[in-house]
């Protein structure tokens, strides 16, 4: 029988056409994909004309990526779906160190260094250093745990954002923690940034009246046998944008005290001049279930 493609009937058309799809869960999330898009087309009346833009930009969306630049990732951030998915999957022990969003810019592979090493290699920042320890729930201590660093320099920008400006690997290392799971490394304090409005993206947020910027911060991805990895930031606390992130992405427990330190001998252990910025933090890990 010749089907009617009108309505309902095309919405049922294409749930049907799922039905058949071997990977359970795959067929769970298109069908849901296709009812709920569906929906909202009903639902606001979506017209020809839009449907139109919606695709022109989303094609826009897919030719700004680039090896080093992931507007797709950067869309989910604005609208808040990255951190949904986060929050929805981001359960963890009590006391564990909380999870962020990725953010788009771990779009390289970071530097191997020794603990102690600089990550700003261009200089002209505020001197600063960071330093913890990677433990897990019950205070064990983590030896050789692993800790993925990277940050924009102070005045904003990252690394891939600047290729002629900034050498590669400018504001990242990654890091292995001493016996006694201890970590600590050089840098500048990093600044509040706006995120790149020059794509798809800044066009949304112009078009709804919204800012870009997000607050100061590092990010950290931390690793260790037997337990669950998580991907943080801490947040230089005091500064600007912390009650209105572009991506939503502030927890109050990664909010960070960068203080201001005056203590000649413990520059010279670090090898910074001093006085300097320190933030002192321990990046806490769920064991495995």
């Amino acid at each position: 029988m010749t089907t009617d493609a009108t309505g309902a009937d095309v919405t049922e058309q294409a749930l049907a056409s799922l039905r058949t799809t071997a990977d359970p869960r795959l067929r769970e999330l298109l069908t849901a994909l296709v009812r709920h898009l569906h929906d909202f087309a009903r639902e606001t009346r979506l017209t020809q004309e839009e449907w139109e833009r919606a695709i022109a930009f989303a094609t826009a969306t897919g030719q700004a990526c680039t090896d080093t630049r992931q507007e797709f990732i950067l869309l989910s951030d604005v609208l808040g779906l990255s951190m949904l998915v986060e929050t929805l999957h981001g359960d963890r022990a009590p006391g564990a160190t909380e999870s962020t969003v990725l953010g788009p810019f771990h779009m390289t592979e970071s530097p191997v260094r020794e603990l102690g090493a600089d990550i700003d290699l261009v200089g002209g920042g505020e001197p600063c250093v960071v330093s913890g320890r990677v433990r897990s729930e019950d205070g064990t201590p983590l030896p050789g745990a692993l800790v993925d660093v990277w940050q924009a320099d102070d005045k904003g920008f990252y690394d891939v954002q600047q290729p002629g400006v900034q050498p590669p690997g400018n504001g990242r290392g990654l890091f292995t923690a001493d016996a006694e799971g201890r970590f600590w490394f050089r840098t500048c304090v990093p600044a509040a940034y706006p995120i790149p409005t020059d794509g798809p993206v800044g066009g949304l947020l112009r078009a709804t009246g919204r800012h870009p910027y997000r607050p100061a911060h590092i990010h950290f991805i931390a690793t260790a046998e037997g337990h669950t990895p998580v991907t943080t930031h801490i947040f230089v606390a005091g500064g600007d944008y912390l009650d209105s992130d572009a991506v939503f992405a502030v927890k109050q427990s990664l909010v960070q005290d960068f203080a201001e330190t005056d203590d000649p001998a413990l520059a010279r252990e670090f090898g910074v001049p001093n006085p300097f910025r320190h933030a002192d933090f321990d990046l806490v890990l769920e064991r495995a279930a």
